[in-house]
């Protein structure tokens, strides 16, 4: 295997084993917690290493998901102290557990084989040349099976536990009423990203790793509303953003990590601005769509009362001329508004039209397409439906 293609598989497991859990982060409004996870397996990791005295995946896996257990363990008793917020809670936990975890590497960096800078920003073109020896017999990578290993574990997780996944997300009450527990199943996730995060340690480090599980999902989260639709684009989000990252490591000759996150960043960018639904090009087409009905409705309720010249409702309006114009040549067209002595008045279908009420005049899909989140936390923006869809 080259090392280009052992790079490039080891950044797509990566990639695509966070995406998945990272989703599931997003839709919970959790994706701090999972920064706070990233950071706070560390001592555990670093345990796992002092008590087998070898970097063995399975030790350090299980040390860390303990810790991460224990990061949300902690954090949901401050919170439910009554005396933190969430967000307070994580500040408090992760920092102290982090800080622990690099005072350990600090101080035993010399006698032993752990480093910080691998730890913090990892470094994924070394995985090449890290084997996996089964007696003399060399099987590969090791990131490579660790990291497939953890897709393949997450994507189990998810397929066993979707709908049990799924109902926690969006209707905890209605979950505990089906008899699904919803302390379960987050504790369960919990496991999986620090599982997850640990396994992408060597590749990606602590900190990038968390661009990895947020950015992908959340750009999914830009352009649709189905849970299903949402998981395979969040993974091929990840996907694009190691083989984009790789090419323009090379290219640069910088960190293949820092260009991976580089890359999903300017993918989310590109979402964020050209979502056909919830970007800002379409936000600021719906307002402005929504200015111009505002518009032509209040001119004719104006005209209603009595026909008057443009100059006149420029000034009384405090219009530009160039908006009085736009406006009224969209009424004219409609047939609402003609010109009349040089006055602007109501057509006859523009006086049905101000019969009828402003209601029919001022609706308007804004409201549809602005996108808020469900009380939940789910990524129902207006109503979940049952057809599997979210």
């Amino acid at each position: 295997m080259s090392p280009t293609l052992a790079i490039l598989l080891v950044a797509g497991a990566v990639s695509a084993s966070c995406a998945i859990v990272g989703t599931f982060l997003v839709l919970r409004r959790m994706a701090l917690l999972g920064d706070a996870i990233s950071h706070a397996v560390l001592p555990g990791i670093v345990i796992a290493f002092f008590l087998t005295g070898r970097r063995a995946p399975l030790p350090m896996v299980i040390g860390a998901g303990v810790l991460g257990v224990l990061t949300v363990f902690l954090v949901e008793m401050f919170h439910r102290s009554g005396r933190l917020k969430e967000d307070a809670s994580i500040g408090v936990v992760f920092p102290a557990l982090f800080s622990l975890g690099v005072i350990l590497i600090s101080r035993y960096a010399a006698q032993v084989d752990l480093d910080l800078d691998c730890v913090l920003y990892g470094e994924i073109a070394y995985a090449p040349w890290d084997l996996l020896f089964v007696g003399d017999a060399s099987w590969g990578p090791k990131a490579l099976w660790v990291n497939t290993g953890t897709l393949v574990a997450n994507a189990l997780l998810v397929g066993l536990f979707y709908k049990e996944l799924k109902v926690t997300t969006f209707d905890p009450g209605l979950a505990a009423a089906l008899g699904v527990s919803p302390v379960l199943i987050h504790y369960l996730l919990m496991s999986a990203v620090s599982v997850t995060v640990v396994g992408a340690f060597e590749s990606v480090g602590a900190i990038l790793v968390v661009a990895m599980l947020v950015v992908p999902p959340a750009t999914a989260y830009l352009l649709t509303d189905r849970l299903g639709a949402m998981l395979a684009l969040g993974v091929g989000f990840g996907l694009a953003s190691a083989g984009g990252g790789y090419a323009l490591a090379r290219w640069w000759d910088v960190s293949i990590a820092g260009a991976m996150a580089t890359v999903s960043g300017l993918i989310f960018a590109a979402a964020l601005v050209g979502s056909p639904r919830y970007g800002v090009v379409a936000k600021l087409a719906a307002r402005r769509r929504l200015g111009g009905r505002l518009a032509g409705q209040l001119l004719l309720l104006h005209l209603a009362e009595t026909a008057a010249p443009a100059a006149t409702l420029q000034q009384r309006f405090g219009w530009s001329e160039r908006r009085l114009r736009r406006t009224t040549e969209r009424l004219v067209r409609r047939g609402l508004v003609e010109r009349r002595n040089g006055a602007l008045a109501l057509t006859a279908a523009g006086a049905a039209a101000v019969a009828r009420g402003p209601g029919a005049q001022l609706a308007h899909p804004l409201a549809e397409a602005s996108g808020e989140l469900a009380p939940s936390g789910g990524l129902a923006r207006a109503q979940e439906p049952a057809d599997g869809s979210v």
